[in-house]
Formats: C-alpha cells, sequence, structure tokens
C-alpha cells in the first residue's frame, strides 16, 4: 500500500468529510478511495481500465466467422 500526504484547502476537506459521513465511512481515507473509483468508472476512458485489457484479450484469443460476401453477413447477423 502507498500512503500519500494531501495538501486540502478548508473547502476540499469540507468535501471529504460530507462524503465520508454521507456513505457512513470509518475515516477520510475510505472518502477519498471512493472518489478515486468514482472518477475512475465515470471519467477514464475505458481503453485505459484492467477490465477492458482483460476483455480485449479474451476477445483477440476468439476465433471470427468468414464470410465470403456482404450478403452472407447480413444473413448471420439478421436474427440476432
Amino acid at each position: 500500500m502507498v500512503q500519500t500526504l494531501l495538501n486540502l484547502t478548508s473547502r476540499e476537506d469540507m468535501v471529504v468529510n460530507i462524503i465520508k459521513g454521507k456513505f457512513g465511512l470509518k475515516n477520510k481515507n475510505d472518502a477519498i478511495r471512493l472518489m478515486i473509483n468514482k472518477y475512475e468508472e465515470d471519467l477514464l476512458e475505458p481503453q485505459l481500465r484492467p477490465e477492458y485489457a482483460e476483455k480485449l484479450r479474451t476477445a483477440m484469443s476468439q476465433k471470427g466467422v468468414r464470410f465470403k460476401s456482404l450478403e452472407d453477413f447480413d444473413k448471420h447477423f439478421e436474427n440476432v
């Protein structure tokens, strides 16, 4: 685990305390972790997420479906 020293303004500290209270967290550390995880879910590009890399590896290891023409492609996905 990495330790980080933060310098927060009084307003930023107040926001951390509000999040801590709203979600019933034990300490400010948990509140900051929650904010980081929420930021990651909402704002980071999916390409940067570890789940995306695993999903991409799985997709690349699967065998594809070959089509002789666009008509075959259309027929294949009509019922999907």
